[in-house]
């Protein structure tokens, strides 16, 4: 079991800037990949950002092209904790951002953390 508690969420101004948390606990060797998804009301989970750990270069991290550019993601491998710093934010950007952790290459066995909240005001 992995357990996974996000937090840095809030509500900021087009433009500004947040870096959200994601803390791992648990069987966290068992962590091979973590990233974000979000969820606006009335639509769709997506996928935002991945991270693999133990990777060398950046190149391996995953990101939406909608954030390309303004998200980054990265990890504490000491603290089995995942960010994610979002610059230049926008109004479409307000949805519950939720933390995942995968065993593997595939999503089989995922585990979801609850979720925090962004609100970009326009």
């Amino acid at each position: 079991q992995v357990h996974l508690v996000e937090s840095g969420g809030g509500l900021v101004q087009a433009g500004g800037s947040l870096r959200l948390s994601c803390a791992a606990s648990g069987r966290t060797f068992s962590s091979y990949r973590m990233g974000w998804f979000r969820q606006a009301p009335g639509k769709e989970r997506e996928f935002v950002a991945s991270y693999v750990w133990g990777s060398i270069s950046s190149a391996s991290n995953y990101y939406a092209d909608s954030v390309k550019g303004r998200f980054t993601i990265s990890g504490d491998n000491a603290k089995n904790t995942v960010y994610l710093l979002m610059n230049s934010l926008k109004p479409e950007d307000t949805a519950v951002y939720l933390c995942y952790s995968d065993a593997g290459i595939t999503d089989r066995g995922r585990y979801w953390g609850q979720g925090t909240q962004v609100t970009v005001s326009s």
